[in-house]
């Protein structure tokens, strides 16, 4: 490991020596590509040179440890400098680069974790904040001294999520983390919002109560010295905000548009590199991969405490959620809740029974929550936010960004459908099941009772990806004994016969509406199938099947959740893959915005309480 950064004699000359090497080897890069961003690369040179060869202190044989500093290129299309760096620090060879963006290299065009001292991806801009922020309070929480640095563009500060993780970052006082906002002036498709006006940028960090200065971001002396005044600095996060030339250190480049995400040809590299001499040598590449053999999984922990109700108890899943978190974090220590201002609600706020620590007020902020929580699994954290399911949506790309992270975070979204009554349709989760199916690798809960919330909550514990648990508000009665079992994929059957003319699957609220309609339906001598489908992603469609084979193929899905993108789609999808459609379908779903009401109103306005369902059935059976 690299001793703990300090100035010598020889400092300025090693950064600017290697901010040439990055400028030199980001050029040659994109030009083999024949792809990529070269001069967003080399207006912030100076900055990352200073910060990978001066600043960090890491072990390029584990750079992605704990007790190591990180580096988040929020700025993601400058990828090939962030590899320069990690070549140049030894973490793979510098003849790696010219992989770049080759369907057989690791070296992607905007950086993942499948990259060695990568922890996020971060080719979606004004995510690389949360997600530091995320690795700085992960570090403190293990005992680390580390410091984690973030580079960003000003194209991205007009994204507000970047302004909620300053807003936060300076709240909850982490010191250990730095940014750095390279001022190029030069957006995609023209000048960035305040072009060079450094004041505004500097206005902007301090109103959140950043330490912020402003320097010449290619005078190397001046990041170094900002960079050392940064480690000093208790109590606040710190901004150097740096003004820079967009192609700086090529003539014909520095601060000239319309070179956004284009690469130079041939004659253009050789005429730039003649600028940076002395050029090393080209050095064949072998082919072999450096790719991450493997990404952290959940840690593994003790079986909490089991459940504990009793028959005829009604509680609601959220509050068995919130007794589930208490209960894991009792176990692991690793476990932590966010929240988005809403633990009374979510009943986030249980696992402070267990250590006030270990709940993290995220504010009304959904996508520093979700972004945090990348962060914090990056530093082997087991996070779990909540906030309203329909709020989720408002992180939507944080998600999507975790996934392609193949990040372990575990999401709960209450509140959902229109079960939540009286609030109205902008409080109610209906698109939640089709967002987060949509997500590669999810796996998506839907627990009826509370016992599969205590269950379904601490297997989310411990699978690999993005996990969703969709909790529902009112009290609902227990099902399932204490001891039963819950995997992914599964289901239970709670009612059927030999006899059954069909199939009716739900979840959640209207499980218990589909279970009042197998009661109506035998009073009148029909037989029907009643399957709990608490996990509708994945599904194991040939099992499933064989349930809707022996109710003669006859399918009723009912849902709280819009029509689209939700169980109705999922079991068709299954059914699909498995080649088994059944006989006979039937979907019943919210197909309209809906409105005020009471509860038990709307379910039957919506069309999805225990008559329509008995109704379904019937017509069906004719």
């Amino acid at each position: 490991m690299t001793a703990t950064p300090m100035t010598t004699p020889n400092t300025l000359e090693i950064v600017r020596d290697k901010a040439r090497l990055l400028r030199i080897h980001s050029i040659r890069a994109t030009t083999a590509a024949a792809s990529g961003h070269p001069t967003s690369c080399l207006s912030c040179a100076e900055l990352v040179s200073a910060t990978f060869f001066h600043a960090m202190h890491f072990d390029p044989a584990h750079p992605n440890a704990i007790a190591g500093d990180r580096f988040v290129l929020s700025k993601g299309h400058a990828a090939p400098i962030l590899y320069a760096a990690l070549a140049e620090s030894g973490v793979f060879p510098v003849s790696r680069l010219l992989t770049l963006r080759q369907l057989n290299s690791e070296l992607e065009g905007h950086p993942t974790p499948l990259i060695p001292g990568v922890d996020a991806a971060t080719g979606s801009l004004g995510q690389g904040l949360s997600v530091g922020a995320g690795l700085a309070m992960g570090a403190r929480m293990a005992g680390s001294t580390a410091r984690v640095y973030v580079l960003m563009g000003d194209g991205e500060l007009a994204e507000g999520s970047v302004w909620e993780a300053a807003a936060f970052a300076a709240h909850s006082g982490i010191e250990n983390l730095t940014a750095l906002a390279d001022i190029n002036a030069l957006g995609q498709s023209g000048p960035t919002m305040y072009r060079h006006d450094m004041e505004v940028y500097r206005a902007k960090f301090e109103a959140q109560g950043w330490h912020t200065e402003v320097i010449d971001g290619h005078d190397a002396a001046a990041v170094i010295a900002a960079l050392d005044r940064a480690r000093t600095i208790p109590n606040r996060p710190q901004a150097i905000i740096a003004r820079t030339d967009k192609g700086h250190g090529v003539s014909f480049l520095s601060g000239k548009e319309g070179w956004h995400g284009k690469p130079l040809n041939q004659e253009q590299m050789e005429k730039a590199l003649a600028e940076l001499k002395p050029v090393p040598p080209v050095i064949p590449d072998d082919g072999r991969s450096y790719a991450r053999k493997s990404l952290p999984e959940p840690p593994d922990f003790p079986a909490p405490e089991a459940p504990n109700y009793q028959p005829g108890q009604t509680i609601a899943t959220r509050e068995a959620y919130g007794v589930a978190l208490e209960k894991l974090a009792a176990v692991n220590p690793k476990v932590v809740a966010v929240d988005g201002d809403v633990k009374n609600s979510t009943f986030s706020e249980t696992i402070e029974k267990t250590d006030p620590k270990r709940l993290i007020e995220g504010y009304i902020a959904e996508q520093n929550m979700v972004g945090l929580s990348l962060g914090l699994e990056a530093q082997g954290i087991v996070p779990f936010a909540a906030t309203f399911a329909c709020f989720l949506s408002r992180a939507y790309d944080q998600v999507r960004m975790s996934a392609v992270s193949r990040a372990s975070i575990n999401l709960c979204g209450s509140h959902c459908g229109i079960s939540i009554g009286e609030d109205g349709p902008s409080q109610m989760g209906l698109e939640d099941l089709a967002m987060f199916r949509a997500i590669p690798g999810a796996t998506v809960l839907y627990p009826s009772d509370a016992v599969a919330a205590e269950r379904l909550t601490e297997l989310a514990a411990r699978t690999h990806g993005i996990c969703y648990i969709r909790t529902s508000r009112p009290k609902t009665a227990i099902l399932y004994s204490n001891a039963e079992k819950f995997t992914a994929p599964g289901y239970k059957v709670l009612r059927q016969s030999d006899a059954d003319q069909a199939t009716i699957v739900s979840a959640g609220v209207t499980l218990y509406e589909a279970l009042k309609a197998y009661d109506q339906l035998k009073a009148k001598g029909v037989a029907v199938r009643v399957v709990d489908l608490y996990c509708v992603k994945p599904i194991d469609g040939a099992k499933l099947a064989g349930e809707i084979r022996a109710a003669k193929g006859r399918l009723i899905v009912v849902e709280d959740h819009y029509s689209e993108g939700g169980i109705g789609e999922a079991v068709l999808a299954a059914m699909a893959e498995a080649n088994a459609m059944p006989s006979a379908f039937c979907h019943l779903a919210v197909r309209h915005v809906p409105h005020s009401g009471k509860a038990e109103e709307l379910l039957d306005r919506f069309g999805i309480s225990a008559k329509h369902i008995a109704t379904a059935a019937e017509s069906l059976n004719r």
